[in-house]
């Protein structure tokens, strides 16, 4: 799985230098196999992460494959994608029931407290 990362990361960086460097274009040409990917990378990737210097893809790990050698799986996808993202973002709000549940028994165990040394 870190060699995945690695991989994209490099692609990534190396379609940033544009479709006329050399290198670049050598190195899809020669990792994707699907050669109608190589204008996406150059001109919907390279443009997306222009200003990023890593961190481009989120990884989920999956259920181990079951049949012969139990490989450890994962999916990987790219930051900023038009798609629902794997893991939906954790929303943190105090309006919650359970937020304001908690936020009324902290207030409770504070005054608690208060009267206690009071006393």
């Amino acid at each position: 799985m870190k060699f995945a990362f690695t991989l994209k990361r490099q692609l990534i960086d190396y379609a940033k230098k544009g479709d006329t460097n050399e290198k670049s274009m050598k190195m899809a040409d020669f990792w994707l196999t699907e050669k109608d990917l190589i204008p996406k990378l150059f001109k919907v990737l390279a443009v997306r992460f222009e200003n990023h210097t890593g961190g481009y893809t989120r990884m989920a790990r999956i259920p181990n494959r079951e049949n012969l050698d139990r490989a450890a799986m994962a999916v990987l996808e790219y930051k900023g994608n038009p798609f629902p993202p794997l893991f939906p973002m954790k929303r943190v709000s105090e309006l919650s029931l359970v937020n304001q549940l908690l936020k009324g028994y902290r207030e409770e165990k504070a005054q608690m407290v208060t009267e206690k040394k009071d006393l």
